[in-house]
């Protein structure tokens, strides 16, 4: 029996700034019954096409993009920053190409309506694709952003999701 229940968007009141940018988020997908997360600590919450959404973006060059493209939805999962910032830094830091890092962080995959989540968390979004939409070159309007986080070329392709269910430990 899973630890989480449901709770409504309402219900969800957390700032997106301390949650995603300071305690960051593991990105989750599963594709032909490979798991794989990586760390995020950029993107939002909000309200788009009268829908309750998250929105990421993803390099082209994470394995996790090739997950996420292959599946319909994904997780974003938050955890107790204090307790697992380590493995938050370890999952951004090493790719899933080289290592299974779902079994070697030590995180229980779990799944809901097929997608895959962890039991460790204290949030879940688990999320449907809407749109995906490539960040080029020609996208900035201040373009000093390029040349600050883009200086290798790596764009991110930014992706809307609808929320479908929140789980709250």
């Amino acid at each position: 029996m899973s630890k989480f229940k449901n709770i409504s968007p309402d219900q969800f009141d957390f700032s997106p700034f301390r949650l995603i940018g300071k305690e960051w988020m593991l990105i989750t997908a599963e594709s032909q019954g490979k798991v794989n997360s990586m760390t995020a600590s950029w993107g939002g919450l909000g309200v788009m096409w009268g829908k309750n959404v998250a929105y990421v973006v993803i390099r082209k060059s994470r394995f996790t993009k090739e997950l996420v493209d292959a599946a319909e939805g994904f997780s974003l999962t938050f955890f107790d920053h204090q307790k697992y910032q380590k493995m938050l830094g370890y999952m951004g830091s090493v790719s899933g190409r080289d290592e299974d890092k779902v079994e070697t962080s030590g995180l229980t995959v779990e799944h809901q309506n097929g997608v895959p989540y962890f039991a460790e968390a204290k949030t879940v979004l688990l999320c449907k694709k809407l749109c995906r939409q490539y960040i080029s070159p020609e996208s900035f309007i201040d373009d000093s952003i390029d040349g600050q986080w883009y200086g290798d070329s790596d764009y991110h392709d930014l992706y809307i999701v609808e929320v479908e269910e929140i789980l709250q430990a």
